[in-house]
């Protein structure tokens, strides 16, 4: 069983991981002057947005564990119920502060699905991998 990183307890994979690296809870004056140069409703700018923090982000992650979680995006972009706007909602109860929240964000499956595209083209190589292996002995 796959453990989660840092962890002994089986992971679980959570699409709202996958925004970890936009939560700037505690950090508006650092990460948050950074990602705020950027529109997220730009293509060109949110590409860099997934490529350069997201998906650099996730790199502390084995590539079993990315290759797992971007299975989870994939079922979810294939849920055309799932709510992909809550994603992007500030908890301040939980310490999260989102740089864009839901209402800034225009599309938010739209942004999911690219960063689905983004990581399946800039991991390829980990995730063609991990397809490879029986997940059954992970």
């Amino acid at each position: 069983m796959l453990k989660c990183p840092f962890m002994n307890t089986p992971y679980v994979p959570n699409i709202s991981h996958i925004l970890g690296a936009l939560s700037i809870y505690d950090l508006e004056e650092t990460i948050g002057k950074e990602l705020w140069k950027y529109d997220p409703n730009n293509q060109e700018d949110r590409e860099k947005i997934i490529v350069s923090f997201i998906l650099k982000d996730l790199m502390y992650l084995s590539y079993r564990h990315r290759f797992i979680l971007i299975s989870a995006l994939r079922d979810a972009l294939d849920n055309s119920e799932f709510d992909f706007s809550k994603e992007f909602e500030n908890d301040y109860d939980e310490y999260i502060t989102m740089a864009w929240n839901e209402t800034e964000i225009a599309d938010p499956r739209g942004f999911f699905a690219d960063i689905y595209r983004l990581a399946n083209e800039v991991w390829k190589d980990d995730l063609q991998k991990a397809s490879l292996e029986a997940q059954s002995t992970w």
